[in-house]
Formats: C-alpha cells, structure tokens, sequence
C-alpha cells in the first residue's frame, strides 16, 4: 500500500515515515503543494496524507487539482482547526480530515478506514436504478437522459451510497463522510440532504422506492 506524505515539516514527513513503514506501508514524501501533484501523478499511490499550509501550492489547491483526474483518497492532517479551513477541504474533495496534534493510531485506523473504503468502490463504477444513472467515476447523474444537477455535499452523500448499493449505511458513517467527523452534531441536515436527493431522483419523493432511511439507524440505496 503506497501512501504519498505531503508535509513542509521534515521532523513530522521522517516521524511518519518510520511509523507507517513499520505497519507495512510504501511511502513517498513530497514536501510542497507543487511536488505533491507531481508525485501523485508519478507514483500513483493509495492514499494521500496531506497538510494544507504547504508553499507553492496550499493544500486545498493540490486537493483540487489532484480530484481533476483521479478519485484517491485523501485524508488532511493539519493544524488548523477552523471549520472554514476544513470545509474548504472536503467541499475541494477532501475524504477525512485530522486536526494536528493528532494520536498515530487515529490516523492508522482512518487509512485503513478510507483503504477498505476505496477497495470496495473500485467494483462499482456506475449505479442505476429506475430512470436514473450514477457515474462515479465521472462524477454525474443522469435522470431519463437528462443531466442532475447536484451540490457537493448532495454528490458526495449519494456517491457515499452507491459504494455498498443495498447496504445499510449508518448516520454516523455519513456524517464521517460528508463534516468528517462523527461528532458533528446532527440536527437535521442528513434528513435535508436526503429530502433534496429524493426530490431529484424519486419518481414520487414522499413514497421514494430507492432513497430509503432505516429508522433510529441510517440509509440505504436500493437499485434495479
């Protein structure tokens, strides 16, 4: 498993590079926004671990470019600790975010969260289901033939979904995925996202055959 380790502090790059190499990754450093971009085109690798604060390119720039080709994941260890700097992040693409300092079993178990992720995804290009086609890989949705428009967060809920089409994903999950942390509190913007979704894709959006919620547990997507 191939990590690219983007991180202007050589102390932090040589500390994390030791440790994910004893638990038995292949890591490539890269040391600002710009080698970062070169490296994850060059290198190919699984994950990207990647600061925001890096020069020539900053963080979210190399998020940006690197989700203009490719769907790895990307996990953000950094030590800005606003909400603006880590919505900026996922809304530019970003998979998980860890706020500096941070436990190195914390990030090992999101590697292999969002690893274990992306294996599954793999599978599963493209999802249909009634008149309705989702195109993970070129990230769009189609409804009778006709282009969806959806929001970031709506895209990447329902991206979420058609990973494990049929499994129950729970609330914590998503809320994981879309604010990238399971403290988020959640007062209500899964059930608006959801709601936003089903009025889009739903034959009939108060009875939705497809967008289903689990009571007290999560949601599902039932396809053809």
């Amino acid at each position: 498993m191939k990590v690219l380790l983007a991180d202007d502090d050589p102390q932090l790059v040589r500390a994390l590079r030791i440790t994910l190499a004893a638990h038995g990754y292949d890591v490539v450093a890269a040391g600002d926004g710009a080698a970062a971009i070169a490296a994850a085109a060059a290198e190919h690798p699984d994950v990207v671990v990647l600061d925001l604060g890096m020069p020539r390119l900053d963080g979210v720039a190399v998020i940006e470019a690197v989700r203009g080709w490719s769907a790895v994941p990307i996990i953000v260890v950094s030590g800005r600790t606003g909400s603006a700097d880590k919505v900026a992040a996922l809304d530019a693409g970003a998979d998980d975010y860890v706020t500096k300092p941070f436990q190195i079993d914390e990030l090992l178990a999101r590697l292999r969260a969002l690893t274990r992720r992306a294996g599954g995804a793999a599978s599963v290009a493209v999802v249909r289901f009634a008149d309705v086609e989702i195109d993970r890989a070129a990230k769009t949705v189609t409804r009778g033939g006709e282009r969806v428009h959806l929001t970031p967060t709506e895209w990447r809920m329902l991206d979420f979904l058609a990973r494990s089409p049929g499994a129950l994903v729970t609330r914590q999950d998503l809320l994981k995925e879309l604010w990238g942390t399971e403290q988020v509190n959640d007062t209500g913007y899964l059930r608006l996202y959801v709601s936003q979704l089903r009025k889009k894709l739903e034959a009939d959006p108060a009875h939705p055959e497809h967008l289903l919620t689990e009571s007290g547990m999560g949601y599902r997507l039932i396809v053809d």
